[in-house]
Formats: structure tokens, C-alpha cells, sequence
């Protein structure tokens, strides 16, 4: 009997666990590969999950998005797209809200011209940190009486005067003759443990962090302000080369996103590139086409792109080389194959 455990199963079988196995060992992406039957149809999503474990534990993470979005739904993969029209409508005058931040992420600039949409501007907006207390306290007393949006921007820089704002927000009453039934309070945080419980647990949180992947940061960086305005997206003296040039500087910010993931494969020092340093790269490439109708300046827009907007938080001369000639230089240059389909007229 124990020989009959331990003895080799039939050849046919190894030929086809030999099969099964190559095609996870060449593919690059093995957990969308179809397996040599009878596996295939004998084996169901997550057995197949199991044998990529097994044989290549470094496709686990995608075959485990794939697994989750075939048998839940993409929608538990995707992250919502970040709305504040819906989170303001859930809110009141005593009810915070608070933006938890993440590397990269700058939600004022969105806050600011969702409360333009409303009416709201000015805001009345200030970074806290030492002696801004004070200048807090009146701000949020003149949006109490007069119903005015109050921004507090980076609340874990005043770790000694989160205290009283718990105390502020503690005494802030729902009665509309003492509170004006505008008023908005927004905070704005990197996780901190200093930070009051009482307003994290009254308050609605929210965060909109960095798009993951190549695809998500495209469709991210179309949807940020001011690409997204059709007025200015549409408004170039020259619409055809602004898109075609316009959607380069977008896989450009999207790609040095990504070699974050690479740790010091992909920057010898990790950068906090963010959607400021698009926006103002997007708003230089639509004046220059407009002050330059006979040719486009590529040299200029190239210098202030890499250099100075992104190049300026660049401290590594490799790395600096790395924006400047290998990537700006693929992703915004006629001579890119790319660039150069996408320029042709049409005929």
C-alpha cells in the first residue's frame, strides 16, 4: 500500500502538469492565460488563483484584482470617482468635513472651485502651525455668524491647538439662530494620532488618493482642474495639436507616477510629483501654442515641463537626466512614435 501511494502518477498527466506549469512560467501575465484542458474547465477562478501562488508568486496581487473583479464586480477594484457635490449634500453646519491626505493629493484647488460653483468664494482658508490659532478661531466665529465655508489646511501641524478646535467644534450649536445654516467646516489632515477622536467620529472623512496604475492616472489627470473645464480643453488656437500634445504631458505625469512603485528602481530618491506640476505644465502648453501659431516650441515647453516644474523638485543629476532626456523627451517630441502618429493631419 505504501508503494502504491508513493509511485509516479501516469505520464500523460505529468505532460500536462508540465504544460500547465510552462504557461505560467513564460507568460508575463500567466493569470490571464487559458490552461491546457482538462485544468481549464476543471478547476474553478480560485483553484487557478491557487496554482499562480504556487508557481509564480509574483502575479498574485494582479490574478487577485483579476479574481475580485470577475466574481464581485469591477466596482470593488475601482475606487469611486471623487465627488464633492455628493459628500456636501450628506453634510450640515455641524457636521466637519475632513480630507485625509496622501502623498500627492492637493484637494484645495478642487474645494475651491466646487465652492465657486456654489457661491462660496472667498473661502476662508488658512495653514495652521505655530501662532495660527488664534486667526483660526475668528475665521470659524465669522462662517458661524455669516454662514461662510472655513478651510483649516494641514491640522497635524498644530498637534498643541487640536484641543480647542475640539472644543470649538463641541460648542457649535444645530439651532439656526445661533449657527447659520451655510457654514462649512473643512479640515484638512495627514493621519495623525494627535488628531481629536470626537471630530473623527462626528465628521465625514474623505480621501482621494493617488490613482494606481497607468490607465486610472490618465483618466485622473483628464478629470482635474483645468483640463477638465471643456472651455479649456477646447478654447487652443490650435485644438488639434493641443489634445494630441496635451494627452503626451498626461502619459508623462502618469509614467513618472508609476516608477514610484519601483522603489530606487524607479527614482534613486522618491519624489512627491503632484497635480499642480500638471496643471501648470497644461496651462504653460496651451499659451505657448497660442503665442506661437506658426511652429510649436518644443524646446521651451520641454525646458519648463522637465526643468522647472517637475525638474524643480528633482535633486538627483540621474534622476534629473532620467525626466529630462528619457521620458519628457519620448512622450512630447515629434520624433516620438507616438507623438508623431498623433500629430499627422488628417487626410
Amino acid at each position: 500500500f505504501f508503494f502504491l501511494m508513493i509511485r509516479r502518477p501516469p505520464r500523460s498527466t505529468q505532460s500536462r502538469s508540465s504544460a500547465a506549469s510552462d504557461v505560467y512560467k513564460r507568460q508575463s501575465q500567466p493569470q490571464q492565460e487559458i490552461l491546457p484542458e482538462p485544468y481549464n474547465i476543471q478547476l474553478n477562478n480560485f483553484q487557478k488563483l491557487l496554482i499562480i501562488r504556487c508557481i509564480r508568486p509574483d502575479k498574485v496581487v494582479p490574478a487577485v484584482l483579476d479574481y475580485v473583479k470577475d466574481d464581485l464586480g469591477p466596482e470593488f477594484i475601482d475606487p469611486p470617482p471623487f465627488d464633492l457635490e455628493e459628500i456636501y449634500n450628506d453634510s450640515s453646519a455641524v457636521t466637519p468635513l475632513i480630507f485625509v491626505l496622501s502623498p500627492g493629493s492637493d484637494p484645495f484647488i478642487s474645494l475651491n472651485q466646487f465652492a465657486k460653483k456654489k457661491g462660496k468664494t472667498p473661502l476662508l482658508s488658512i495653514s495652521l502651525g505655530q501662532g495660527q490659532g488664534k486667526i483660526a478661531e475668528k475665521m470659524i466665529s465669522d462662517g458661524v455668524e455669516n454662514g461662510k465655508w472655513v478651510v483649516l489646511q494641514n491640522c497635524h501641524l498644530a498637534v498643541t491647538w487640536m484641543p480647542t478646535l475640539e472644543k470649538i467644534c463641541e460648542q457649535i450649536s444645530p439651532d439656526p439662530k445661533q449657527t447659520h445654516p451655510e457654514f462649512r467646516l473643512w479640515l484638512t489632515s495627514y493621519p495623525s494620532p494627535d488628531f481629536p477622536v470626537a471630530i473623527l467620529q462626528n465628521g465625514i472623512k474623505m480621501t482621494n488618493e493617488p490613482p494606481r496604475g497607468l490607465k486610472a492616472n490618465l483618466l485622473g489627470s483628464y478629470l482635474t482642474d483645468p483640463i477638465s473645464d471643456m472651455s479649456f480643453f477646447n478654447g487652443s488656437t490650435k485644438p488639434n495639436e493641443f489634445k494630441k500634445l496635451l494627452f503626451g504631458l498626461c502619459f508623462f505625469h502618469g509614467v513618472i507616477q508609476e516608477r514610484r512603485k519601483f522603489g530606487p528602481l524607479g527614482w534613486n530618491i522618491p519624489y512627491e510629483f503632484t497635480d499642480s506640476d500638471l496643471r501648470i505644465s497644461a496651462k504653460q502648453l496651451k499659451k505657448f501654442l497660442d503665442d506661437y501659431p506658426e511652429d510649436i516650441p518644443y524646446d521651451a515647453l520641454r525646458y519648463l515641463t522637465a526643468e522647472c516644474n517637475y525638474g524643480g523638485r528633482v535633486t538627483d543629476d540621474k534622476d534629473r537626466r532620467s525626466v529630462s532626456y528619457t521620458h519628457l523627451r519620448a512622450h512630447e517630441t515629434p520624433e516620438h512614435l507616438v507623438c508623431r502618429l498623433l500629430l499627422e493631419k488628417k487626410k
